[in-house]
């Protein structure tokens, strides 16, 4: 009997086995939740970092959307009141031939009128009666030919003075916009002579037509889009003259600093950088922002990121990438 009660307790004791098992899978579970967990939270954080690259590039398209319209606007303007002057003169030159026509018409009934005159003379008293009254229609025909060649006179003065008018607005449109671009260059002299004497004569910081170029390796470290603590400090220093220099500039001069990026043709395919778009876009923006938070309005600020495609050094030496490797300023007009 006891040997009996010992076998029909022995099935109660698979249990704690059971337990052992749902444990173990409980405790797979919660690792399984907690790497997910981290793989949304890695890849969360790396879409937002696209993101606000898109929105950044997003705003400069917008700003290049935006001066682009408004130099078609003016082109528009422009083309609309050349259009509507051309329309003006060809009417004028029709209103003329229409009174050409009206003056040959008239020319015509007047001789007809002066040989119908010569045979009247021959008639009888009745008939010079009748001739007195064609000699004042003549009289009426003749002062409407006066008129018309008077309209006709009026008509050709309209259309030189258009001509004039739209020769002299091409050419104060020319003047102004020469004197404007005159008097952007004089201050882009001034602005790069006073950046030469703050950031003194080095090799990698030079000037190239109307552009002063940093060499990257002044402001950043390979593959980095971060200012250095020295990059930081030339760049200070270019706020601090351009600063200097914008209090003399004209308000109706509309002035712009353009920051370009460029890199070399080294490829780079990094998390942050897929490729040398990003990075020269990136570098570009860095220098913009430090600008802007040493006071340079946004409103006078523009970025932009050429890659490898605009190089300086067509060469494939260490020194011609390193040239090529640069970021370019330029004082420029909207």
């Amino acid at each position: 009997m006891a040997l009996s009660a010992r076998r029909m307790r022995r099935p109660l004791d698979i249990w704690p086995g059971f337990v052992d098992a749902l444990a173990s899978l409980l405790l797979v579970i919660i690792f399984v939740l907690l790497v997910f967990a981290l793989a949304q939270f890695f890849l969360g954080a790396t879409l937002h970092d696209r993101d606000a690259s898109l929105r950044s590039l997003e705003g400069e398209m917008a700003k290049l959307a935006e001066v682009l319209a408004l130099e078609r606007k003016s082109k528009d303007t422009l083309g609309a009141e050349v259009a509507r002057l051309s329309g003006e003169l060809q009417a004028s030159l029709a209103q003329r031939h229409s009174l050409e026509q009206q003056i040959q018409g008239v020319t015509g009934r007047a001789e007809q009128a002066e040989a119908g005159l010569a045979e009247e003379k021959k008639l009888s008293e009745s008939a010079r009666a009748a001739a007195a009254l064609l000699d004042q229609q003549l009289s009426a025909m003749r002062e409407q030919l006066a008129q018309l060649a008077a309209a006709l006179d009026a008509s050709e003065k309209k259309a030189a003075e258009q001509d004039v008018q739209i020769q002299t607005l091409g050419q104060r449109l020319n003047a102004a916009l020469a004197g404007k671009v005159q008097e952007l260059a004089r201050f882009r002299s001034e602005f790069f002579g006073r950046l030469r004497q703050v950031l003194g004569d080095r090799p990698d910081i030079r000037i190239e037509g109307d552009r002063f170029i940093f060499a990257s390796e002044v402001l950043f470290d390979p593959g980095s889009a971060e200012l250095e603590p020295a990059g930081r400090t030339q760049i200070q220093r270019v706020a601090e003259t351009l600063k200097q220099v914008a209090k003399t500039i004209p308000p109706d001069v509309d002035w712009i600093l353009q920051i370009d990026g460029h890199t070399d043709r080294t490829p780079i395919a990094t998390p942050q950088f897929p490729s040398n778009w990003e990075l020269s876009q990136a570098r570009a923006m860095s220098v913009l922002r430090l600008l802007h938070d040493y006071g340079i309005p946004s409103a006078r600020l523009a970025a932009a990121g050429y890659a490898e495609y605009k190089p300086l050094d067509p060469g494939d030496s260490e020194a011609a990438f390193r040239r090529n490797r640069r970021i370019e300023l330029k004082l420029t007009q909207r």
